[in-house]
């Protein structure tokens, strides 16, 4: 059951909501399932969402994480009412505008501009409202010259361009995004996070789905881990993003942390160089652990009209194991560029604390925030670490002894 309620909070409210299908060997048992009207069963049930619970409060930003079929497109499908629900219900306040399909909604056969009138409608705009606005959702998608040619002439990214203009203009209560943003260019997927997150400043409820970590870490304060259609974990999004990813495997895990190149991305990485002590690398790539100190530089090329992106350089297993990872934004060490938007930025790892083994250095360049991923390079090199010691584990911890502790005085023990 769907109800809605204008209660001022939470925005969304979600009880023991599930989902089932039907699933068929033939088509030919849908037509005898008819016919018995339910005295044999000839489907097989498949849940898709079972029990799950949760709430989301107004200018709270809710990730939801989980791997392919895991049951998250169907939980923002159930909330945003293109599903009934099985049993459970989700109970909604206020105006909602969710981001599930591309060009779900448009008719091809419409210009952009009519279609921008019909989407905005079916989300509660008057006429005058969408006039009103008309002009502000043409420039912030950036296909004006293209705004009143039929839709299906559209690439997908401008299909997402124009989708996401109209749903976020109308300033939502609730804003349901999946994985739509991924196919935006960088400068537009740059404008589409800064729109977020004036929305959530506002107020907006916001339900994210991604597969790429990092955003759900960022912008997310709470995610929603699903597995088989269950909720596995929920949480600060930092804690839950960790537990996912160690359940994951290996060449699974890498994958999900990292994002392709953005199309058109405001910065470009135009070089890497990594150093020991000082010195260029060598081939064989060995690092004394503890002693030898890392250096990771990088050579950027930006729009000079934006702020200078960030940086962040990790290390991994070789079977795509996340050990550990450092940002300048997290930092506070800001990047610097020159008037043309070139730019370099350089980490120094001393006295490197890797224990012995062989690991990958990765490097990601980024939007200022650290929210939109311009570049990255998995497996800028793989180094060899070496230990003289027998120290265990994948990294130093830094420690003091105290043999003292606890014990009585001793007669003739030194003061």
């Amino acid at each position: 059951m769907i109800q809605e309620t204008n209660r001022a909070a939470p925005a969304i409210r979600a009880e023991a909501l599930s989902k089932c299908y039907h699933l068929y060997g033939r088509p030919a048992d849908r037509l005898k399932q008819l016919l018995w009207r339910g005295r044999r069963r000839y489907y097989t049930e498949f849940w898709a969402l079972r029990d799950v619970d949760f709430e989301l409060q107004r200018g709270g930003v809710l990730g939801v994480i989980g791997r392919n079929g895991a049951g998250k497109s169907t939980l923002l499908q159930l909330v945003s009412g293109t599903l009934t629900p099985t049993a459970g219900r989700v109970e909604r306040s206020g105006r909602i505008a969710a981001l599930l399909e591309l060009g779900a909604g448009f008719n091809p056969e419409f210009t952009g501009r009519e279609n921008v009138f019909l989407n905005a409608a079916t989300l509660g705009l008057s006429r005058r409202e969408i006039r009103d606005t008309l002009e502000d959702i043409i420039d912030f998608s950036g296909i004006r010259e293209f705004i009143d040619q039929p839709v299906k002439t559209y690439s997908s990214g401008m299909f997402v361009r124009l989708a996401f203009s109209v749903a976020t203009a109308v300033k939502p209560d609730v804003l349901i995004v999946d994985e739509a943003l991924a196919v935006g260019d960088g400068a537009f997927a740059r404008k589409s996070f800064d729109r977020i997150l004036e929305l959530r400043d506002g107020g907006t409820a916001i339900l994210f789905c991604s597969h790429a970590l990092y955003q759900v870490e960022a912008l997310c304060s709470e995610a929603l881990w699903l597995e088989h259609g269950r909720v596995a974990a929920r949480g600060r999004a930092a804690d839950v993003t960790a537990a996912y990813r160690e359940s994951l495997e290996g060449g699974e895990a890498a994958a999900a942390s990292h994002s392709t190149v953005a199309v058109d991305a405001p910065a470009r990485i135009a070089g890497i160089t990594l150093r020991v002590n000082g010195e260029p690398l060598a081939p064989e790539g060995r690092v004394r652990s503890r002693q030898d100190t890392l250096s990771v530089g990088v050579s950027f090329i930006a729009n000079a009209a934006l702020p200078a992106p960030s940086l962040a350089v990790s290390f991994s297993t070789t079977d795509g194991r996340m050990v550990c990872g450092v940002g300048n934004v997290n930092d506070g060490q800001p990047a610097l560029m020159d008037a043309e938007g070139k730019g370099r930025i350089e980490v120094a790892f001393r006295e490197l604390p890797l224990l012995k083994g062989r690991y990958r250095v990765n490097v990601v360049l980024a939007c200022e925030r650290a929210l939109h991923v311009y570049e990255s390079v998995d497996g800028v090199a793989t180094i060899e670490v070496m230990q003289s010691d027998l120290e265990q584990g994948l990294a130093h911890l830094p420690h003091v002894w105290n043999r003292a502790a606890g014990l009585p005085a001793q007669a003739g023990a030194p003061g």
